[in-house]
């Protein structure tokens, strides 16, 4: 190589190495600076800038790498039979190796400074997710328990075309027929009551878990409760219980909570929002739907990790009597509540025969009994279940004296009486499952004597043979309900439901009359499209209608509905609005329309139907859930 070729050569690398210190002194974090019409941008952190300098750095001595390395590869023929040439590339190579140790220092730091920022990082996250739970914590940490407020605030509205003069929950049983002045006059009610307050202590044991759990609502009513002012209702007890699930799945709950019979989501045990309720804003829910809230302690066994599991129950007892027609009165179940004790001594009256003025409570022997089996395999939930009701009166025995087989004997009572108990219960299932991501389905039934308890229409549990002993009601009831999730806002759903009372009669020896649950006899519906003028000038004094005594054969309602989500999340809670349509249809079994039975039997069978009463209602809700 000739001189002015190693010269040349030469001041290219030290061209080079000038371009690569100037590389090495740019920096991509910059102390920001004010400008009129420009955008400031932000100064890096004090890491964030040591490692651009580093890796701007590593540009720099890689670049000078380079550049040695082309300046070596040029000298090196030349070093051998120039003399001039050969210190050149020697130095060259000592430069290069010099460069490279460099570079792998600067490496070696880059990597410690990723290693060091990383930790930061993480401890920056850590931190961050402590202040997030300090700030919007999950639970409530109290000494060695964990306490979770929860619940909504509601402002709701329902609209009826036939009143019911029963706020936002709708009396499903007491659908007014046309003979009632109810039947033509709508209604329009706004209310918070359905409002809800809730409380759940969580104390995680090593050997497994103890909850606690109190729900509260405003639809109690005290006797000085109304509408005229300050709509000043009173707060009652939804759930009150305690719960203990140790490691093994064994587990014991305790105090008021939805019955065993109430579908569950998962698993068995009761806690908050456990419950697979139909999706609607009426807080009687949908006629079919298997329900009860009350007294009950329940164990619980969950088998091959949680995916069967089995319960027991008992829970408190009370017998609904159905309207009975012709009853002896000859009998006694329970009586009104005591003035001086915890039941209720005044409001409206439950049974029949009724106490005017009282509510009645029944005298049980036992409470209920109840056991069910629920699988969760991994898609959908299942349950399958009985009850054992029993049901006792008191009887006092009657015998005719006169007129004996006609409507007017003459009958004498006991006064020694006997206490008679009859089996009741039944049979139900329900079924949860997840169709897609986008719609869920849910779907429950139950049968047998006894069971109209258990049901939101509550049509009754027994009627009274002519002997007076307690007769079980053959019942039939179930609710199905399709939930689809157009959005992650928007849920429209459709819910079908419905209840049977099989109609039960027995003659009387005594009078020759039909007794029980739905005789023809005792029914006459010759008024069911009659009205009658008022009772009194206070406005308030409704007629009572004709003649229509036909008791409710089924009850079916057909509701649709839509919720729009405005925001949910998990720290900030959600607020939702709903509105759901319903119809309902109320039958009731056959009757005469005759001015007697006789005189309807001969002029023909087409004179005995059933009444029907329908309500068209439209239900409105805002609400806000507490996270």
């Amino acid at each position: 190589m000739k001189r002015s070729d190693v010269f040349t050569t030469a001041l290219l690398a030290m061209t080079t190495m000038i371009g690569a210190v100037a590389v090495e002194a740019q920096s991509p974090c910059v102390t920001p600076t004010k400008h009129k019409h420009k955008k400031v941008e932000p100064a890096c952190s004090s890491a964030e800038k040591q490692l651009a300098d580093l890796q701007a750095q590593l540009k720099a001595q890689q670049a000078q790498i380079d550049a040695l390395s082309a300046q070596l590869s040029a000298a090196k023929p030349a070093a051998e039979t120039d003399p001039i040439a050969t210190p050149i590339a020697n130095q060259a190579a000592a430069d290069a190796a010099d460069a490279k140790a460099k570079v792998n220092g600067i490496s070696s730091s880059v990597a410690d400074l990723k290693t060091t920022v990383a930790g930061q990082q993480t401890t920056i996250l850590d931190t961050q997710k402590k202040v997030d739970e300090l700030e919007s914590p999950l639970a409530i940490h109290y000494k060695g328990v964990l306490i979770t407020p929860g619940g909504y605030l509601a402002a709701e509205s329902v609209f009826r075309t036939r009143a019911e003069n029963s706020d936002i929950s709708t009396a499903l049983s007491a659908t007014p027929y046309p003979n009632s002045a109810y039947y033509h006059l709508s209604e329009f009610n706004g209310s918070a009551r359905q409002s809800r307050l809730s409380l759940a202590v969580a104390a995680p044991m090593s050997w497994g878990k103890a909850l606690g759990y109190v729900e509260t609502d405003f639809l109690g009513a005290g006797t000085a409760s109304n509408n005229n002012q300050t709509n000043s209702y009173v707060l009652r007890v939804r759930e009150a219980f305690g719960q203990v699930v140790l490691n093994n799945g064994f587990g014991v709950s305790g105090g008021q909570m939805w019955s065993l019979v109430t579908p569950v989501k998962k698993g068995i045990n009761p806690g908050p929002g456990a419950e697979a309720t139909t999706n609607q804003i009426d807080p009687n829910f949908e006629p079919g739907f298997s329900l009860s809230r009350q007294y009950g302690v329940r164990f619980t066994q969950s088998f091959a990790n949680k995916k069967v599991s089995a319960g027991f129950s008992v829970e408190e007892s009370q017998i609904i009597l159905a309207t009975t027609v012709n009853a002896p009165a000859n009998f006694i179940l329970g009586g009104p509540g005591a003035a001086g004790g915890l039941f209720n001594s005044t409001g409206a009256s439950s049974g029949s025969p009724a106490v005017a003025g009282a509510q009645n409570y029944t005298d049980n022997l036992a409470p209920d009994v109840h056991a069910k089996i629920t699988f969760d395999p991994g898609y959908g939930h299942y349950e399958i279940g009985g009850t054992a009701r029993f049901f006792r009166d008191r009887v006092y025995a009657q015998t005719c004296t006169a007129n004996c087989g006609t409507a007017t004997a003459v009958l004498t009572t006991s006064t020694t009486g006997t206490n008679y108990t009859t089996l009741g219960g039944g049979v139900y299932v329900a079924a949860v499952l997840p169709i897609t991501k986008y719609a869920d389905f849910m779907v429950s039934a139950k049968t047998g004597p006894g069971m109209g308890r258990y049901s939101a229409a509550n049509l009754g549990d027994v009627t009274v043979r002519p002997t007076g002993q307690l007769e079980p009601l053959k019942s039939s009831a179930g609710v199905a309900e399709l939930d689809i999730h157009l959005t992650k806002k928007l849920d429209i759903f459709t819910i079908d439901g419905g209840e049977y009372l099989q109609r039960t009669v027995y003659v009387s020896p005594l009078t020759g009359l039909q007794v029980g649950y739905g005789a023809i006899t005792g029914q006459n519906n010759a008024g069911c499209n009659t009205q009658t003028a008022p009772t009194s000038a206070s406005g308030y004094g409704y007629g009572t209608g004709g003649t229509c005594t036909g008791a409710t054969r089924y009850l079916i309602e057909l509701t649709g509905g839509m919720t729009y989500k405005f925001f949910n999340s998990p720290t900030k809670g959600r607020f939702q609005a709903s509105v759901n349509y319903s119809y309902l249809d109320r039958m009731s079994w056959q009757g005469y329309i005759g001015t007697s039975y006789a005189t309807s039997v001969f002029l023909g069978s087409q004179y005995f139907h059933g009444v029907q009463g329908t309500n068209n209602m439209v239900f409105t809700s805002l609400r806000y859930y507490i996270p």
